[in-house]
């Protein structure tokens, strides 16, 4: 599949910026199944000064600062990537979660702690018995792992109803579990908790998924929002990705800008500004498809 996805971020300020500075993580990610053919981030006020390069986690990240007062600040990212559907072959591997837990332990591979970091608590994601009471039915001893992963996320799916009016950015994990209530970014947490409360390694992805307009209605350009998924890693296979939103392992619907250990890693778009105060933020997202088709659609 071959989309254009356009990433528009505007700051209404109540009064005005003298200056900010900003980092943007908008620009998908090169990877095996993934060409991204361009890419390119528009800013009003044009600012004094900008530059890329590649973050802790390989993601591609542009910094800018904007010196001249603003009362508004636009950002626009617009994409051009081509996705073909990732084949990691889980099914075909009998490793156990156990195995692939003990496996962190004692692995004595130079890039290993690159992946016993996902292990660990991280700013928004802290392991504790709630969570690990949850993911035990379906870490039964003798399972695999991709079995085991595949059940909580069909578990996920099927007990937490997709609420956007009940979170935000800063809502405990332990409400969510609570009151059974998220969206993607909460249930992506969830599974990463879960996983880590096992002793697994996980982390978090960010991105966006092509959706379908309601049934007898036109497509709505801007009506697509971020979207955000879960990996977890396979000592045999690599990271593996799964979607608890919409139940599904992500495919050539799913296009991958970022990963880290939470949501406060790969922020789409953060800075500081001096002056301003309050300010109103308004977001569009738009995945079209240029060419190509198959899979299957779920909400985002």
């Amino acid at each position: 599949m071959k989309y254009r996805v356009t990433h528009t971020t505007e700051f209404i300020y109540e009064s005005r910026v003298a200056i900010c500075y900003n980092e943007a993580r908008l620009i998908p990610r090169q990877l095996p199944n993934q060409s991204v053919r361009s890419s390119v981030i528009q800013t009003d006020p044009v600012p004094a000064d900008r530059y890329q390069r590649l973050d802790y986690f390989g993601n591609r990240t542009e910094y800018f600062s904007i010196v001249e007062p603003h009362d508004k600040m636009t950002v626009t990212a617009i994409s051009v990537v081509d996705v073909k559907p990732s084949f990691f072959g889980d099914r075909q591997s009998q490793m156990d979660w156990q195995s692939a837990r003990q496996w962190l332990v004692d692995t004595n591979v130079p890039e290993s702690h690159l992946v016993v970091q996902y292990r660990l608590d991280s700013p928004m994601v802290k392991v504790d018995e709630q969570l690990a009471e949850y993911a035990r039915p379906s870490f039964v001893s003798g399972r695999t792992l991709g079995e085991a992963v595949n059940e909580l996320m069909e578990r996920i799916f099927k007990d937490f109803k997709y609420d956007p009016e009940f979170s935000s950015i800063a809502t405990p994990l332990k409400d969510v579990l609570k009151h059974r209530s998220g969206v993607c970014q909460d249930f992506a947490h969830l599974a990463i908790g879960c996983l880590r409360s096992q002793g697994l390694a996980a982390r978090y992805v960010s991105g966006y998924i092509e959706t379908d307009p309601p049934p007898g209605k036109p497509r709505m350009v801007g009506a697509d929002a971020s979207h955000a998924w879960f990996s977890v890693f396979h000592p045999e296979l690599g990271w593996l990705d799964f979607d608890p939103t919409n139940n599904q392992v992500p495919g050539e619907r799913h296009v991958t800008v970022a990963w880290g250990r939470d949501f406060s890693d790969v922020t789409p778009l953060k800075g500081v500004a001096y002056g301003g105060g309050e300010h109103q933020l308004k977001v569009s997202v738009d995945v079209l498809a240029l060419e190509g088709r198959g899979g299957n659609k779920g909400p985002a």
